[in-house]
């Protein structure tokens, strides 16, 4: 940082240390997070409601993972350049303004618009994960990457049975949204000031540059390109899973309710928590081992499933052992990539989670449509096929995968460079 600059905020560029506290953005990336899956649990309430069908109600859902790409491909990347004091206050106050909007929606067009609006600045879960990355040094990178996302895989996870708590005990779907809002607004009056005044450097690079720039990263780190097939492989083969085990629950002999689907993700946090050791055994051996060993864990859960497709701890197991494996391989991948550079973590973040978006969109399209025509068994056996491509992603990548660490004594694959003697 220039010395003559008048600006005292600290930020990661300077030499002045900046403490990272993984236990707020955990929570922060929980309770944002949670804006994106509390309402699908609402749908029948507000098709009720507002006097719709459920599939229209559906709408909302759609607006919500609509939005949430768009912001990550047209927000998030500005975390590399812009004031994330303020970045991060202008999100949290539209976000809690849109959440208060749907609240107060007379209609499902407007419910949906603002769902939209709230989805597309509630991204600051892949602003916090680059930035704590960054925070916490080589060292620590993986530990730090795994906690923050326990907070995120919490939040999507509870954050249904707490709405559906919510609304059940207030009867009324609003409610949730004025409970997501305050909390939200209670982040606002928190967190900007726990974060550094920018991630990096100021930049010179304008908005449509940075957009612009995407591709190229892509294009000139291996580490990336490695990172994104992974992950959109594993998250294909995820979501096929969770897009069809609602129907295979519902249909007989098993014949659960509507609700079971839920409590089946209640059941897979055993999994999550476990999930959390990704990040210390990411520092210690290496992104490529642990995200191989979790593409194992994937492929044993499904395993599982599909021999034990009618016993109810046998799917439990299936699951448990299936988010295991995909949650510490995303923990992996994520260490590796925020190891390109701090100049441009938020932006090889916006890479990243595209391309796992993307493979989470074809996984569900697949399963729903393999499970229509041919049921249980050909849905998990497309989910096999997306494993075993990212298997072939692993096996073709070898290891470790080079990228470039200029601030630490790790590469982004977790191998400790050689230092030679007397070089500082």
């Amino acid at each position: 940082m220039d010395p003559r600059t008048t600006d005292p905020s600290p930020s990661v560029a300077s030499a002045r240390p900046v403490k990272v506290d993984v236990p707020l953005f955990a929570f922060a990336g929980a309770v944002t997070v949670a804006n994106i899956y509390f309402p699908q649990p609402l749908l029948a309430a507000v098709a009720r409601g507002l006097d719709v069908t459920e599939r229209t109600a559906g709408l909302v859902a759609t607006a919500a993972q609509i939005g949430y790409a768009l912001g990550i491909l047209l927000l998030v990347p500005l975390a590399d350049t812009a004031r994330l004091r303020r970045l991060t206050s202008v999100l949290l106050a539209l976000t809690t303004a849109a959440l208060l909007v749907a609240a107060a929606s007379p209609g499902v067009v407007t419910l949906a618009l603002a769902t939209l609006a709230l989805s597309t600045t509630t991204v600051l879960p892949q602003i916090l994960t680059p930035v704590a990355a960054v925070l916490a040094g080589p060292g620590r990178r993986g530990r730090t990457v795994g906690l923050v996302g326990l907070g995120l895989t919490l939040g999507s996870t509870l954050s249904r049975t707490v709405s559906g708590a919510v609304t059940e005990a207030s009867g009324s779907w609003r409610a949730a949204y004025l409970v997501a809002a305050v909390a939200t607004a209670a982040l606002l009056c928190v967190l900007p000031r726990r974060l550094p005044e920018r991630l990096g450097a100021r930049g010179r690079t304008s908005y449509a540059g940075l957009l612009a720039g995407l591709p190229g990263l892509l294009a000139s780190h291996r580490a990336l390109r490695v990172s994104a097939a992974l992950g959109a492989c594993v998250f294909a083969a995820f979501s096929v899973f969770w897009a069809v085990l609602a129907f295979h629950l519902a249909a007989p002999p098993l014949g659960y309710g509507p609700g079971a689907a839920g409590l089946f993700g209640v059941l897979t946090l055993p999994a999550a928590l476990l999930s959390a050791t990704a990040g210390p055994l990411t520092d210690r051996y290496g992104a490529g081992p642990v995200g191989a060993a979790g593409l194992g864990l994937a492929g044993l859960g499904l395993g599982v499933a599909a021999l034990l497709p009618y016993s109810p701890v046998g799917l439990v197991v299936g699951a448990n052992l299936l988010v295991a494996g995909v949650s510490s391989g995303q923990v992996a991948n994520q260490a590796r990539i925020f190891g390109i550079g701090r100049e441009v973590a938020a932006r090889v973040n916006t890479v990243f989670m595209l391309a796992t978006f993307g493979g989470g969109a074809l996984g569900s399209f697949a399963g729903s449509w393999l499970y229509a025509e041919h049921g249980w068994s050909a849905a998990l056996l497309a989910a096999g096929v997306f494993l075993a491509a990212g298997g072939i992603v692993v096996a073709r990548s070898g290891q470790p995968v080079p990228s470039c660490v200029p601030d630490g004594t790790r590469d982004a694959g977790g191998i400790r460079p050689r230092i030679p003697q007397g070089e500082s």
